[in-house]
């Protein structure tokens, strides 16, 4: 009976709120409305200081789970780069998706981050007119100001619209894939992998990541990207003809008639870490070659992600050899001492080039691939860990950053293997969550 009086006491008031001028005596006037502040305060360099047994201590009931398997990892104070605590660091282990750590290391430490691909359309002869591919597999064939998967993508809607503005009548639509070159899948990649939406053959010209269902992440892929990106073309375009394959003519610069840009290549790099995109992690490797001077190829690609990343961090790369940018091949190995290392230099004052990538780490109970996560009610880190997943069969890593209760950022790499990945998430996320808890001191 308390409680009915009191809530209907609460109406009233409330009632009287809405209608009346004056407040009745005794209740406070109505507070100003909140106004969002959206800065972001800085970590205070003067955070106390953890300490390796504060951090062992700290850690120690998580590590006893049997679920992490054989664990290997570092962690470190970003600001000081002092390790905090290790076990087989040094040693090679599968990174799974833990290699686009890596990969983005190497994106921004040796392109710009402004760079941008350009998707162009070329008038052919006869009416045909021809889409050539730049290596840009974010381009969309999502109508205009629908929504799309990757953030910014230039739109096969654009192309059509320029294609119609220039006035030219169209009557079949090509597509020129001559960008890339080489084998289309790394030997060690497993076709059934298309369909199961984790790869597709790696085309210069791509819309939607590849996508049959352009929104849906876990999508499956197409087998073949091209001539699919140029049917959004022609289905934009109202042309029914086959699409086919072509080879624009060189020079080509005056038959241009249509072009649109990809988003910056950080925006990209940001795109490939929160989703661990394996297609765009590998075109964005090939990307990295022609910058370079290399060939546009896979291979290429691999090693100069290689090439940049052993004269970066010469003391920890040893025990590391790729064989793709994404991660999905078992043939991959890197050691917990580098993807620290890794963070610690995006976290710390080292390398400034490599601190957008934090942006672009999935947020613990938050975004990305922790979205589901570090679930509130049983595990310390919610919105405090950023951090790069890793899942193949019986391989499940972690690497990222946490801020401790106390304030101070600490880099980790965690690299467990042998249990379920089912079964090693949440105990690798109990290890971080401790972090979070603690100050470590």
């Amino acid at each position: 009976m308390i409680l009915a009086l009191a809530s209907t006491a609460a109406v009233v008031v409330a009632l009287r709120l809405d209608k009346e001028a004056e407040l009745p005596p005794g209740i406070p006037p109505q507070p100003a409305a909140i106004s969002v502040d959206p800065r972001i305060d800085p970590v205070v360099a003067s955070a106390p200081s953890p300490t390796p047994a504060g951090v062992s201590r700290a850690i120690a009931p998580a590590l006893q789970n049997p679920a992490l398997g054989v664990l290997s990892g570092m962690i470190s104070d970003s600001l000081t780069g002092e390790i905090l605590w290790s076990r087989n660091p040094d040693r090679p282990r599968i990174p799974a998706s833990n290699d686009k750590v890596l990969s983005a290391a190497a994106f921004l430490e040796a392109m710009p981050h402004d760079a941008r691909v350009t998707t162009t359309v070329v008038a052919g002869s006869d009416g045909q007119v021809i889409l050539r591919g730049a290596g840009d597999p974010t381009l969309s064939a999502q109508p205009a100001r629908a929504d799309t998967f990757y953030s910014e993508p230039g739109r096969i809607a654009d192309l059509a619209d320029q294609i119609k503005q220039a006035g030219i009548p169209v009557t079949s639509v090509a597509v020129d894939l001559s960008a890339f070159s080489g084998p289309t899948m790394d030997r060690t990649w497993d076709r059934r992998d298309i369909q199961g939406g984790d790869i597709a053959p790696i085309e210069s010209l791509m819309v939607d990541g590849a996508r049959l269902e352009p929104l849906d992440e876990y999508s499956p892929r197409s087998a073949t990207p091209g001539i699919m990106a140029g049917e959004a073309l022609a289905a934009a375009l109202g042309v029914d003809a086959p699409v086919t394959e072509a080879t624009a003519p060189a020079p080509a610069g005056d038959r241009v008639i249509a072009k649109v840009e990809s988003a910056p290549l950080v925006t990209r790099v940001n795109d490939m870490l929160r989703h661990s995109d394996n297609v765009l992690a590998e075109t964005l490797s090939i990307e990295l070659a022609v910058h370079r001077g290399g060939p546009a190829t896979l291979a290429a690609g691999v090693d100069a992600v290689e090439q940049v990343l052993s004269t970066t961090f010469p003391d920890q790369w040893k025990g590391t050899t790729l064989a793709d940018a994404s991660g999905i091949s078992y043939a991959n190995r890197t050691t917990p001492a580098l993807l620290d290392a890794v963070m610690t230099a995006a976290s710390g004052p080292s390398r400034p080039a490599l601190r957008p990538m934090l942006d672009g780490l999935p947020i613990a109970a938050g975004a990305g691939t922790l979205t589901d996560r570090f679930p509130i009610a049983t595990t310390p880190g919610a919105g405090w860990v950023r951090a790069k997943t890793g899942t193949l069969t019986g391989v499940s890593s972690l690497t990222g950053i946490v801020q401790t209760i106390d304030g101070r950022v600490l880099s980790f790499a965690l690299m467990s293997g042998g249990t379920s990945p089912a079964d090693a998430r949440p105990a690798l996320d109990a290890v971080v969550g401790q972090l979070r808890e603690c100050g470590c001191r």
